[in-house]
């Protein structure tokens, strides 16, 4: 990914957004100095480009969490419903297989192409704790093989007060099912 795969945003604008939500949620994250990330974040293009394509698709990424046994800075999209990457299947293979109509891209392909990660069963449930997230909207999520193998997929949503882990057909898509992502940075 380079700067003309995404509309240009500065460095200072996504920081500073960043940093007001980091501010929204300082009470929960008050073991954390802002400074050390906005450092970490100033010598990571790479990052800075992922967390601006996360902005522009609506996913409004802020800090997480510090994964202090590796010294990594988590990013997630924290937007209320599934961020506007919606109407995808789950990866290459799922499109391509699709006889009708397919979808020009998938959750799998761009997160590789955005050098982003999908979250998968257990951080979503952690991601409900600071939620609810996804009450009109579902989030593919990581699949694992033996799943996937099968030709299903993973989603996630929120209702009647708890999580729900479904699957589908990963060639399957709906204009309210996206994809949620992090980056560690």
């Amino acid at each position: 990914m380079s700067i003309k795969d995404v509309i240009l945003m500065t460095k200072e604008q996504l920081i500073d957004l960043i940093e007001l939500r980091f501010k929204r949620d300082e009470k929960r994250l008050e073991t954390v100095d802002f400074t050390r990330i906005k450092q970490r974040l100033l010598k990571n293009e790479q990052a800075i480009l992922s967390l601006i394509y996360m902005e522009q698709t609506k996913g409004e990424p802020a800090f997480w969490y510090h994964n202090k046994e590796k010294d990594l800075y988590v990013f997630v999209d924290s937007s209320k419903e599934s961020p506007d990457r919606r109407s995808i299947c789950y990866d290459k293979e799922a499109r391509i297989s699709r006889k009708k109509f397919p979808p020009e891209t998938s959750a799998i392909e761009l997160v590789e192409k955005h050098n982003l990660q999908i979250l998968d069963e257990t951080m979503y449930y952690e991601l409900q704790k600071l939620g609810p997230f996804d009450t009109k909207t579902s989030s593919w999520i990581l699949t694992p093989n033996s799943i996937r193998d099968q030709k299903g997929a993973l989603f996630c949503d929120y209702h009647y007060g708890r999580v729900f882990t479904y699957c589908n057909g990963a060639d399957s898509y709906y204009g309210s099912r996206g994809f949620r992502t992090f980056i560690e940075v």
